[in-house]
């Protein structure tokens, strides 16, 4: 991989956007049924498969869940959730990435849930539950070389690139 480097400056500082640049391999469907857990059947199918990079979205309804919608206050470190419940139904398209933090799969997801008018986006984290019917199209990422890592500072566990990265 060529490492090419050029910088930009944004606001009196240097901004480096580090990149890779794969192929997609595999591709998985995954249909959960009613009250189906999502987050760990979606984590038990990367794991059975053995993906260790992937791409995936989410299409269809969430009895349950609770989401991340930001910050208590943007300046504060480590970032203090503000959470948001889901305590029916609600239709839901989202999107995600998975990546291994030690001999974990860690997806992130972060999605759109509506209820007839009230709509929430946020970060879809720990046990949530299919209402009917919930797709999983599963892309897998060949060729990045790539972790989650617990970050210090937020105190959250973030992607890090491990191999060679070029530089914007």
């Amino acid at each position: 991989m060529k490492d090419s480097c050029e910088s930009r400056q944004a606001v009196g500082k240097e901004i480096v956007v580090k990149y890779q640049v794969g192929e997609t391999g595999r591709v998985v469907l995954a249909h959960f049924e009613d009250g189906d857990e999502i987050i760990a059947n979606l984590s038990g199918i990367i794991r059975k498969e053995n993906i260790m990079c992937a791409v995936f979205y989410l299409l269809g309804g969430i009895a349950e869940g609770r989401i991340v919608v930001g910050p208590v206050e943007d300046d504060v470190r480590p970032p203090e959730p503000t959470w948001r419940e889901l305590v029916e139904s609600h239709e839901t398209l989202a999107v995600g990435t998975v990546f291994w933090h030690g001999d974990e799969p860690r997806v992130h997801i972060h999605g759109t849930y509506g209820k007839f008018d009230a709509v929430k986006t946020g970060c879809l984290r720990g046990e949530a539950r299919t209402f009917l019917i919930m797709e999983a199209v599963i892309v897998e990422l060949k060729g990045i070389n790539a972790v989650r890592e617990l970050d210090p500072v937020i105190n959250m566990v973030l992607l890090k690139l491990t191999g060679p990265s070029s530089r914007l």
